[in-house]
């Protein structure tokens, strides 16, 4: 019989006396449930619609060279194509950096090696070992009133042990690989966890990047309006208390500068850490107000896409691993046969050894049956049926907290979209606003307040406008991670 057919022998009389209860996950997620409805009255939802179209028109106009919007078609995202959503090179790139250099994600992928070298391990125990021994010794020995005289032996034989244990090996073997999945599914979580978090912080310093352009734009407004201020002083035209004010309100702007150049840095080194490497400056690519508009996520989404989340595959792999070790817990109250063969060769003298009279050989069977252990076997096992139990509920618990997160998170899509549409009207009004204060002061018809009233309300809301979208960004990563990479028809159709 060939070594081949010998172990694929074997290996069906393990699968066929396997102990312990059968596998079958309990599914926890509604088949068919869709989830994230947003509930707003019929009037609200009119006017936000209405935001978003004239936004979108306004997109379209050749004045404004604005990336159009990519629709989202059916396809997976295990790829983590999502980022090429956005429509940004330098993203995609640092996502890649962070991929090859990322130190969480260089011992995640060191626990798979650990891990698939465990598995290995448990299947190892299906064949026989197998070694060579050698040794020299000097020996005396009396067999009752009989002496032997002294005599030294060279010995060298090869050794086989099999220790036949049918109906726990497969157990064992069963728990290995699914310890091997669950890290693999616990790398991909790590990688899932990487990519929005790098996303994140690199639409933060998009963000920041849009503050301090409108910073830098208010704050040559408001110089501006002072000069105009100043001239109208020295023709005695208004009081110094007019300028005093508006000199007040130049001071705005340039502190934000300030603020916004150290939250720059702290955001620049936050993704520097991710990215695997020394503090150093980050490139950027596109603007935050073109992303905003490149991504188009849907209203509802399945909830049996929570399944391909990385941490509830994790959890039932840890589930099946915890079920497959009752029955190696089981198989320890069993008998275990065991095998062990010799043969070699041994002479007085070294020269000798070779001879074809001094060949030995030694052929041994057993059997090993546990009978009194003090309950310990039977504790063991009840262990961990009780670890298999608390392993279910961890999965339940994880399937749950998923179904809240994605429906959350798809929520929050839909709300910071509403949000960043309402504060994009309430900017272009108030810009309006301020050319018409600016006008009215230079001809006389208004005092100062209105101008300042105007600058004042513009500046807050532009700062909340690039806010929202970046709110609205931040919530499509959310999104994308609580489905476990994204939503069906994350490949953008051109």
């Amino acid at each position: 019989m060939s070594a081949r057919t010998l172990k694929v022998a074997t290996a069906a009389l393990v699968a066929g006396c396997a102990v312990g209860p059968a596998y079958h996950p309990a599914p926890v997620v509604p088949a068919s449930t869709e989830f994230g409805t947003f509930r707003q009255a019929d009037s609200t939802r009119r006017f936000f619609d209405s935001r978003a179209a004239a936004r979108a028109a306004d997109s379209a106009r050749p004045t404004r060279p604005l990336l159009p919007p990519r629709r989202l078609t059916a396809d997976s995202v295990a790829d983590l194509a999502w980022v090429d959503v956005l429509k940004d090179t330098t993203l995609t790139r640092l996502v890649g950096v962070a991929l090859q250099q990322n130190r969480d994600v260089v011992t995640a992928r060191a626990r798979i090696e650990e891990f698939r070298a465990d598995a290995g391990e448990a299947r190892s125990y299906l064949l026989p070992s197998v070694t060579l021994n050698g040794s020299a010794s000097r020996n005396k020995v009396a067999f009752g009133s009989t002496l032997i005289p002294p005599y030294t032996a060279w010995r060298a034989t090869a050794d086989l042990a099999w220790e036949l244990s049918f109906w726990g090996t497969r157990s064992g073997i069963e728990a290995s690989n699914a310890d091997l999945a669950s890290q693999v599914a616990a790398e991909r979580a790590t990688v899932l966890s990487l990519v929005s978090d790098v996303a994140t912080a690199y639409l933060q310093l998009l963000e920041l990047d849009q503050e301090r352009a409108v910073a830098e734009q208010t704050l040559a407004s408001r110089k501006a309006t002072l000069d105009l201020a100043r001239s109208r002083f020295n023709r005695g035209l208004i009081s110094e208390l007019d300028v005093r004010q508006f000199e007040a309100q130049v001071a705005v702007p340039a502190a934000r500068l300030a603020q916004v150049a150290q939250l720059q840095s702290q955001a620049e080194h936050a993704l520097n850490v991710l990215l695997g490497e020394g503090p150093m400056a980050i490139p950027r690519g596109g603007s935050l107000a073109a992303a905003a508009r490149a991504v188009v996520v849907p209203d509802s989404v399945s909830s049996t896409l929570i399944a391909r989340r990385p941490d509830v595959e994790a959890a039932e792999r840890a589930y099946a691993a915890a079920t497959a070790r009752i029955g190696i817990a089981d198989a320890a109250r069993l008998p275990v046969f065991a095998v062990t063969a010799s043969w070699g060769t041994q002479s007085p003298t070294p020269g000798g050894m070779f001879a074809s009279p001094n060949r030995v050989y030694q052929l041994l069977g057993g059997v090993s049956i546990p009978i009194f252990t003090g309950g310990r076997l039977v504790d063991e096992a009840r262990a961990a049926r009780a670890r298999a139990e608390q392993a279910r509920a961890r999965y339940e618990q994880t399937v749950l907290v998923a179904l809240g997160e994605a429906g959350d998170a798809l929520v929050g899509v839909r709300a910071a979209r509403d949000e960043a549409a309402a504060e994009e009207t309430q900017a272009t009004a108030l810009r309006r606003a301020l050319e018409l204060a600016e006008l009215r002061y230079s001809t006389g018809v208004s005092n100062y307040l209105e101008v300042l009233d105007a600058e004042r309300s513009l500046f807050d809301a532009e700062l909340a406008a690039s806010q929202a979208q970046l709110q609205q960004l931040t919530a499509a990563v959310q999104l994308y991670k609580a489905l476990g990479g994204g939503w069906p028809g994350m490949t953008a159709a051109r």
